[in-house]
């Protein structure tokens, strides 16, 4: 990976950095929820990627293939009973989630799960939005997965690890290099991450965390966060268009390994309390991936 601005592991870092957003995806696909304080568990944010939607044999769907998951603002109730989808045009559903329901099969990214479906009324209200047959299923309370990584944890939905972070320092860099083509610069939501940081003057610094703290939570490097075409779908309205940022980031983060990689994922070491306004304490760095 071609990463000029990376700070070698000589250089010590000594600006602490600061969270500056949290934000927590409780339907895989769909509108994020901004948090101010978030509780975080093994499987990440409480409610991240609690819920998924699946077409009619039980396949994911995702901004991929169905951009207009982007429009679909959820709304967890704080105990987790209730579960309220709005979309523009669409009004809303509210459904009474269900944990104790019959299992059924599920498919993301060809490896299978069980799952707990929610129910015909918010099958038949995604399905309207959607414009294909949809249902909502969600994570059972026995869900066991294991994820890979240097640090190997668990998620919900989540494509991979249980927390995306990225750094402010890294998206002005690529806004910079945006500009240099003449694109407009992007929003931290096309990158959908969990923890947004300021405080690091240079970027990528992300990249080099291996174990920090924030508030009383405790997370550890899973491995870089490859990036993929919902980077080209706009949030706001889920529509999509390219090349970029893909262009542009192929052009200085294309990992060795392939693919493009922009932030970092990792694991939960401690689940904990965290905060909008909490320095990250960083317990141990390391060298860049290659």
């Amino acid at each position: 990976m071609t990463a000029p601005t990376t700070v070698p592991l000589t250089t010590p870092v000594r600006a602490p950095a600061t969270v500056v957003a949290l934000a927590s995806y409780p339907v895989k696909g769909c509108a994020g929820t901004a948090l101010g304080q978030a509780v975080l568990t093994p499987a990440g944010l409480a409610h991240d990627r609690t819920f998924m939607v699946v077409d009619d044999e039980g396949v994911f769907r995702s901004q991929r293939k169905d951009p207009l998951l982007a429009t679909i603002r959820p709304e967890v109730g704080a105990d987790g009973a209730l579960l309220t989808l709005r979309a523009p045009d669409a009004g809303e559903v509210v459904v009474e989630v269900d944990t104790t329901g019959p299992r059924r099969g599920v498919e993301m990214f060809g490896l299978p799960y069980r799952a707990v479906d929610q129910g015909p009324d918010a099958a038949a209200w995604l399905s309207e939005v959607l414009g294909a047959p949809s249902r909502l299923v969600r994570v059972p309370p026995e869900h066991d997965r294991v994820t890979d990584g240097l640090t190997p944890g668990t998620s919900g939905w989540a494509d991979s690890s249980a927390v995306h972070l990225l750094s402010r320092s890294s998206l002005a860099l690529l806004d910079a290099k945006l500009a240099e083509r003449g694109a407009e610069p992007l929003p931290v939501n096309r990158f959908r991450p969990n923890i947004v940081v300021d405080g690091w003057d240079e970027p990528h610094t992300e990249d080099r965390l291996r174990r920090f703290a924030i508030g009383d939570a405790e997370l550890a490097y899973a491995k870089l966060a490859v990036r993929c075409a919902v980077t080209m779908v706009a949030q706001e309205n889920g529509t999509k268009a390219g090349p970029e940022p893909l262009r542009t980031l192929a052009a200085y983060r294309r990992a060795a390994a392939g693919g493009v990689v922009f932030g970092a994922k990792f694991s939960v070491l401690r689940p904990g309390t965290l905060s909008v306004g909490d320095e990250l304490s960083v317990g141990e760095w390391g060298e860049p991936e290659a």
